[in-house]
C-alpha cells in the first residue's frame, strides 16, 4: 500500500520562551522539523508529504521547500484534529495509509515509521498508534489495551480513575490510519467543551464506535518519542542525536577520542582510520577521507578533506578543500574558496581566502593569502601578506612554481611573480617579477656608528 504523511508543525511553542517557532529550533545540526521530514521521506515520496504550518509559516515553508514536500496553513490553530482536517484537500484522494507525525519529535526514526506501517498493514485495523511506557506518565493520556494489543480506550490524565493512573503506557499521538476510514469519520471529531479545540485522540473512540479495530505499537525507547517543549528537552535531543552520529562514525571505522565532546552534523562523512580528537566540530556537509587526523578544537564546516590530511588543533576551515596529504594548523584559518593542494602545508596563524596553494607549497607562519593562485613547491615566508583589496575592488596575485617569497613581504595586487623567482625579505612588491629574477623592494639600510652614545649625551637619563 502507498503511504501519505501529514506532519503537524503549526504550533507556537510558548514553553520554549522564544520569538522563533518551536519547530525551527535546532538539535543535532538541523531544525527539529527537518529531522521529521527526513525520516518521513525515507518511507514516502516527497509529493505525498504535507506539512501543516501556522506560526511563522513563511519561515518554516522556506526552510523545507527544497525537500519537495507541500504545505497547508492552519489559521487559526484549533487543535490536532483541525490541523489534519486542513490536509483534506491535498490528501483525501490518497489511498492506502496516512501517517500523522509532529514537527517537534526529531528523534523518531524511519525504522520505527516502517514498523508502524507494517504493523498497521498486517493488522487490518482502522488505525495503529505508537505507545511507550514512562516511569512517570503524569500529564499524558493513558492507553488501555488488551493482551493482543487492541486499544480499548485512550484516557486523558485528568479523566483517569485511580486504577487507570497506575497505567504507564502513554499515547504518543503518532498514528497510521487507513486513509479511507480516516477521511470518512474525521468530521465526527467534536470541539472540546473547555478549549474549543478538535483533538485527534478522539478518533480512536470514533473508529471503535463504528466497529473498527485500533492497534497499538509499543516502542521500548521512550526517548525516540520525545516531543520538544522546553530548552532543557532541546538540549537532551541534541545530545542524543549527536551520540547517534558519533556512534555511526565509530562503527564505520573512525576513532573518536572522547566522543561526548565532539559535535558532528548529520551530513558529515569520514573514512576508515581517521582520528578525531576531543572538542572537534564537524559541521554542514563536510567530507573527510581515510587516515586523516583532526586536531583538538578544530572547527570544519562544509569542506572536503581527502585521504591523509592532518589538521592541527584549533584550526578553522569553512567551505574549503584540502587535497591528499595536506597539512593545516595548528591555529590556521581557511576561509571560503581556499584550496590546499597535495602535500601542502599551512602553518600556525596563516589565513587563506579564495586561494589555491599548490602541491608541496608551504606557508608555515603568520601570513595572509587572499585571492591568490600559488604554484607548486612555493615557499611563503613568515609575515607575508597579499594586499588584494584597494578599497573598492579585489585583485589577484599569481605566484609561479618554485618561487621563494621572503619573510615579511608585502605583495600588492594585481601582481604576477614568475616561476623560480625570489622576493627579498621585507620587500614591498608592486610590479610583476619575471621568472628566475630577484626582486628587492625596500629602503637601503644605513648604519650610524656611535649614534646611541651621542643621543645619551643630548638627553641624560632621569631618575625618580
Amino acid at each position: 500500500m502507498s503511504t501519505s504523511i501529514a506532519i503537524l508543525a503549526a504550533g507556537l511553542g510558548t514553553r520554549m520562551r522564544s520569538k522563533r517557532a518551536k519547530v525551527l529550533h535546532r538539535a543535532g545540526g538541523l531544525a527539529l522539523v527537518e529531522h521529521v521530514v527526513a525520516a518521513a521521506r525515507e518511507i514516502a515520496a516527497a509529493e505525498r508529504i504535507v506539512v501543516v504550518t501556522g506560526h511563522q509559516s513563511a519561515d518554516v515553508e522556506a526552510l523545507l521547500r527544497p525537500t519537495g514536500v507541500s504545505f497547508v496553513r492552519q489559521d487559526p490553530p484549533l487543535g490536532t484534529g483541525h490541523a489534519l482536517a486542513c490536509c483534506r484537500e491535498k490528501l483525501e484522494t490518497s489511498s492506502g495509509m496516512l501517517m500523522v507525525l509532529y514537527g517537534d519529535t526529531p528523534l523518531l526514526s524511519a525504522a520505527t515509521l516502517q514498523r508502524l506501517f507494517e504493523t498497521q498493514e498486517r493488522a487490518g485495523a482502522a488505525a495503529t498508534l505508537i505507545t511507550t511506557a514512562l516511569d512517570d506518565p503524569s500529564g499524558y493520556g493513558r492507553v488501555i489495551a488488551d493482551q493482543h494489543g487492541n486499544v480499548e480506550a485512550i484516557v486523558e490524565h485528568k479523566d483517569c480513575n485511580a486504577q487507570q493512573r497506575e497505567v504507564r503506557t502513554i499515547n504518543s499521538g503518532i498514528y497510521c490510519f487507513r486513509a479511507e476510514l480516516l477521511w470518512r469519520h474525521l468530521s465526527e471529531v467534536k470541539p472540546n467543551p473547555l478549549s474549543g479545540e478538535f483533538y485527534l485522540t478522539d478518533m480512536a473512540a470514533i473508529l471503535r464506535g463504528h466497529g473498527h479495530g485500533v492497534r497499538a505499537l509499543h516502542i521500548n525507547d521512550p526517548a525516540e518519542l520525545l516531543g520538544i517543549n522546553t530548552r532543557v528537552e532541546l538540549a537532551e535531543a541534541d545530545r542524543i542525536l549527536r551520540q547517534r552520529k558519533t556512534n555511526e562514525l565509530m562503527l564505520a571505522g573512525v576513532t573518536i577520542e572522547r566522543p561526548e565532546t565532539v559535535t558532528v552534523d548529520p551530513g558529515v562523512t569520514a573514512g576508515m582510520d581517521t582520528v578525531i580528537e576531543p572538542g572537534v566540530r564537524l559541521l554542514g556537509n563536510t567530507k573527510i577521507g581515510e587516515d586523516c587526523r583532526i586536531g583538538a578544537g578544530a572547527v570544519i564546516e562544509s569542506s572536503v578533506l581527502e585521504d591523509g590530511v592532518v589538521i592541527g588543533p584549533y584550526t578553522v576551515i569553512t567551505n574549503s578543500r584540502l587535497d591528499a596529504g595536506a597539512n593545516a594548523g595548528p591555529f590556521s584559518r581557511m576561509r571560503p574558496g581556499a584550496h590546499a593542494g597535495p602535500n601542502s602545508h599551512i602553518g600556525n596563524f596563516v589565513e587563506l581566502k579564495n586561494t589555491y596553494l599548490g602541491a608541496g607549497s608551504k606557508s608555515q607562519h603568520l601570513a595572509y593569502l587572499g585571492d591568490s593562485k600559488i604554484g607548486a613547491g612555493v615557499n611563503i615566508g613568515a609575515g607575508t601578506i597579499t594586499c588584494n583589496y584597494d578599497g573598492q575592488k579585489k585583485h589577484p596575485t599569481t605566484i609561479g612554481d618554485g618561487a621563494f617569497v621572503g619573510s615579511n613581504s608585502t605583495l600588492v595586487a594585481p601582481l604576477e611573480i614568475g616561476a623560480e623567482s625570489y622576493i627579498g625579505a621585507g620587500s614591498v612588491v608592486t610590479e610583476n617579477v619575471p621568472p628566475g629574477a630577484l626582486a628587492v623592494g625596500r629602503g637601503r639600510q644605513a648604519n650610524k656608528p656611535g649614534w646611541v652614545e651621542k643621543r645619551k649625551k643630548k638627553s641624560p637619563a632621569t631618575t625618580d
